[in-house]
């Protein structure tokens, strides 16, 4: 669906259900996100066909594979709102594909997408303030910190302190056009 330099951000098909049980199932990448480790190969294929199902076009949640030669190393969820201008993102990647600048491209490669084909006014992201390499990544391609929540999220068994993060179409042109 989207293609970049060295990825293909697509639409999830069945046999994409072992690879992504596996990085589900890894500790680390569960720690910040919703789902617990481990995350069997019943509940990925389940996961997977509900994928397979979604329209990145219409209002609510759509799951893009990353795809790296063929093979899932990771996942972008976009929220898209109802007036279909304004959406939040998510992403997970394996472990053994981090590190790489293949979140950074898959990122950038949905955000080029996002405001060039679709023409949507903002793009935001929160994360829990300990995950810096999502701070990081957030950071690397434009998104600004507009927010903190100290202790605002139960979650996992602890309350934890959310980021808030946003980026302007107009503010990724800016800095587009300035690079």
């Amino acid at each position: 669906m989207i293609a970049t330099e060295r990825l293909v951000l697509r639409r999830f098909r069945p046999g994409d259900a072992e690879a992504f049980a596996a990085y589900r199932s890894i500790p680390e990448v569960a720690r910040y996100q919703s789902w617990d480790a481990p995350f069997s190969l019943k509940q990925a294929r389940t996961t997977v066909a509900a994928f397979t199902t979604g329209d990145p076009a219409q209002p609510g949640w759509f799951q893009y594979a990353i795809d790296l030669d063929g093979q899932l190393v990771g996942d972008l969820g976009l929220n898209t709102c109802d007036n279909l201008r304004q959406a939040e993102l998510g992403y997970t990647l394996a472990p053994a594909y981090q590190g790489r600048g293949y979140a950074t491209e898959a990122v950038n490669g949905l955000l080029e997408h996002l405001f060039t084909e679709r023409g949507l006014h903002r793009v935001s992201a929160e994360c829990d303030a300990r995950n810096l390499s999502s701070v990081r990544l957030l950071e690397r391609v434009g998104f600004r910190q507009e927010g903190f929540r100290p202790e605002n999220s139960w979650f996992k068994g602890e309350w934890t302190d959310d980021l808030l993060f946003g980026l302007l179409r107009s503010s990724w042109q800016s800095a587009r056009t300035a690079n």
